[in-house]
Parts: C-alpha cells; structure tokens; sequence
C-alpha cells in the first residue's frame, strides 16, 4: 500500500516539476526576465539591442489575390490531317513531337480497292475511245458520200449523232479516271505546312474514316497559351490586356498578350477560354504547360518585411517592441509580396518588429 502512494506521489511530482518547466519557457517568450538583465550589457548573440536595431511597423495594406490557372501552349495555326475517304490505315510515319516538312508522307491509307477501281476505269475509257474511233471513222466515210449525194441526210445525221454520243462517253470515262486517281492520291496523307506533330490519334490497322484526324499538327510560330478561367475572374481581363505567365519547362515568367475571350461559359467548370499570344522565345513548343498568373480581387492584409522573421524549427516568431522591450512573439504567414509578407495571426497593425540585418536578401 504504502509502494503505491510512493509511486503516486512521484507521478504528482513530476507532472507538476512539467508544468513550471512550461510556465517558465512561455514567460522567456515573452520577455518576462529581460528586464533583470543588469543595464549596459551586451544583449545576447544574435538578438540586437533595441535601441540600435532596425525596425518596421506592422502596416495594414490592400493586396491582390494573385491566382494561378493552368494552360496548354498552343498554335494559332493547327491542322488536323484525316481522311477524305472510309479505309483502312496501312502506316503512320510520325509520332508526337516529330518535326515535320511541307509534303512529307504523314499516313498511307490501303489503296487496293481504288486501285482496283482504276483498272476498271481504264478499261471503260479504252472500250469508249476504240468506240469512238469507228464511230469517228464511220462519220467521215459518210460525209464522203454524202458530199458527193451518194448517202442521204439521215444517214449522214445519224452516224454524226453516234460520233457525238461516242466522244461523249470517252470524256466520261477520262473523267472516272481522273477521280480514281485524284481519290488515289488522297491514300497518301501529306503535312500541309512545315511544323510539330503534337498528337498522333490513330494507329495503323486502325479504320480511317472521311473527317477523324489521324495527326494534329501545329505551327511552331505565333504560340498562344490557352487558359479556361473560372468566370467570376473572367470579367477581369480584356482584349489586349498584357499579363503574367509561367513556363513550366523553360522555369521562365514571360508577359503576353490576351487576344481572344470566348463569350460562352462552360456549364460544367463555369469556366471561359483565353488565348494569351506569347512572344517568340527559344525553346517554347506547342504542348508546353504554363499559368497565367494574375489577380482578380484584392484583400486587406497585414505586412512585415521578411527579414523581420526568425524560424525556430518549424515556428515563425518576430521580436515585437513593447515599451521599448523586445518581446518574442509566434505568427502565422501568408503569401509574400516582393519584400514584404503577409502575417495572418500573432500581429496587430501598428505595433513595431524588429528587423535582423543577417536575414536580409
């Protein structure tokens, strides 16, 4: 019995030794014991005596909420190469990111039906011009002997009419073969201009069908970042509005220009899209990933400069004049602003910090 009120008690006593450990920490912290440090002593290292150290006032400001929205870096000009026909694709010579020439062979359609079908159109227009050459021989022995009124009128018009009809069909059948050659070609998919492939959609033994790109490409000229913004800031922006924007893999912020702002707004995201055109910058592709970085409204904030904090692991404190006394205080901060950041707790407009000259950037 007596063994366990021994334990008891030495419980009691070390919960209680705890909490005048904690009491006398937080008194420290806020300068309880600087004043019995004896008068014209050296303050202690690293804390500046408060009548040579630089200080701040603590200032409340109207600051902007600066927002970041992702984008896509894109070309003004863009092709989309896909079929004029159903059939099937037999190669893909490009991937994205290949850089491409004017009229070099992006896809190769299978041609095996037209070119069946252009045997057959070549047939067609032989059988209408050996047609053709009787009838044209038969309309000139006619005439012959009808110069000379050996052959009547009707005949003479009928074998005219026959040759007509005959040179008729010869022009159809040229025409068939210049379609089936025309839709031959069409087999071969050609890059439209010099430029980047920046998807490849399909693979080969794929179906290829009239209007569903195969490739898109773009021109690696007149870039633009494309941003959908949430509409409540989209109002904020105008045509010709110059702003911020972040490169992602060039690590480079750049200015652009807003040139387009789509009117409709997306019922899903109640976003709108904006077209920022960038200037020409060595490295920029189309496919790149930026922000436009920008603000849309604006809030009371309080501010100190930065170099005004010191960190104690993983703590923010400030050292706060009162009556002339330095006092170690906790903060919370927010965003910076150039020099200065933004403190969210533990400071009240007005009073003084002191500034730590090791600290400065």
């Amino acid at each position: 019995m007596l063994s366990i009120q021994h334990m008891h008690i030495k419980r009691i006593a070390a919960m209680v030794a705890v909490v005048l450990v904690l009491i006398i920490l937080l008194l420290y912290m806020q300068g309880t014991f600087v004043s019995k440090v004896s008068p014209g002593l050296t303050p202690q290292a690293g804390q500046p005596s408060s009548a040579t150290a630089d200080t701040a006032i603590v200032m409340r400001k109207r600051v902007d909420n600066k927002m970041a929205w992702p984008g896509t870096v894109k070309s003004k000009t863009v092709a989309n190469i896909a079929p004029k026909m159903t059939a099937r694709i037999v190669e893909i010579k490009v991937n994205a990111g290949d850089v491409v020439k004017r009229n070099d062979l992006i896809a190769r359609l299978d041609e095996r039906d037209i070119k069946a079908q252009e045997q057959m159109a070549l047939a067609a227009l032989a059988e209408a011009t050996a047609e053709a050459n009787r009838a044209q021989a038969d309309e000139g022995r006619i005439r012959s002997l009808y110069n000379k009124e050996a052959a009547t009128r009707e005949n003479f018009d009928a074998v005219t009419a026959r040759a007509k009809a005959a040179q008729a069909r010869v022009n159809q059948a040229t025409n068939a073969v210049r379609e089936v050659r025309v839709n031959l070609a069409d087999t071969s998919l050609l890059a439209p201009f010099d430029g980047i492939v920046v998807k490849r959609l399909k693979q080969p033994g794929d179906m290829g069908l009239p209007g569903v790109p195969i490739v898109s490409m773009q021109l690696p000229k007149g870039l633009r970042l494309e941003v959908d913004v949430p509409n409540t800031c989209a109002d904020f922006y105008r045509i010709g509005m110059e702003v911020a924007v972040h490169i992602d893999a060039l690590n480079q912020k750049i200015n652009g220009q807003i040139n387009e702002i789509s009117p409709e707004i997306d019922p899903q995201t109640h976003t709108q899209l904006i077209k920022i055109v960038l200037p020409a910058i060595e490295g920029l592709k189309p496919g790149y990933f930026g922000w436009l970085e920008q603000a849309c409204d604006q809030h009371d904030a309080l501010l100190i400069p930065v170099n005004a904090i010191q960190h104690i692991g993983q703590l923010e404190v400030v050292q706060v004049l009162s009556d002339g006394r330095p006092q170690m205080r906790h903060i919370r901060t927010a965003k910076t602003f150039g020099d200065q950041i933004e403190v969210i707790s533990g400071l009240r407009a007005g009073e003084t910090v002191i500034i730590h000259p090791q600290q400065a950037q």
